[in-house]
């Protein structure tokens, strides 16, 4: 077990098989390559954090757009996925980063450029989709508030 410190989550420990390699870094973070991907909870199903190992005030808060656009679809070159290793039937995760702001309504997400983890390799890398109508400031409060609404309404 390893220890790390944090400057959003003070230290954490983590078994180094948990550990995600971003060979590339993160676009603005090259050196940044290490990383962890980290929920509140294990029941945690859309919001994450990915918190840079090699330094401790880089994290991102990662979302599984899934669960409120079930219909997003990126379109990737193949090539961009080589990097990620051998894909096998294990299905590759995809989250989008987050930007949560003071004012919270103000929410949004990049849905132009995923991150993508191959959990077979543990290898991670963000690209970028070919479609156009995918906006890098998508605000998705809205979004999530119809969500928790329907949801409400299902129980």
């Amino acid at each position: 077990m390893k220890t790390f410190e944090t400057k959003n989550f003070g230290e954490i420990k983590y078994e180094q098989e948990r550990v995600l390699t971003f060979p590339e870094g993160i676009p603005g973070f090259p050196d940044s390559r290490h990383y962890l991907l980290m929920s509140e909870s294990e029941n945690e199903d859309m919001f994450f954090w990915l918190q840079s190992l090699d330094d401790g005030d880089v994290a991102f808060t990662l979302m599984d757009v899934y669960k409120i656009l079930p219909d997003y679809d990126p379109n990737v070159e193949e090539e961009q996925l080589y990097e990620l290793g051998e894909i096998t039937d294990t299905p590759l995760l995809v989250y989008n980063i987050v930007v949560i702001p003071d004012y919270v309504r103000h929410m949004r997400v990049n849905l132009r450029a995923p991150v993508v983890i191959n959990p077979s390799t543990g290898i991670g890398k963000q690209v970028i989709c070919n479609n156009d109508d995918y906006s890098i400031r998508f605000m998705i409060f809205e979004e999530l508030e119809k969500a928790k609404k329907k949801k409400a309404e299902e129980s």
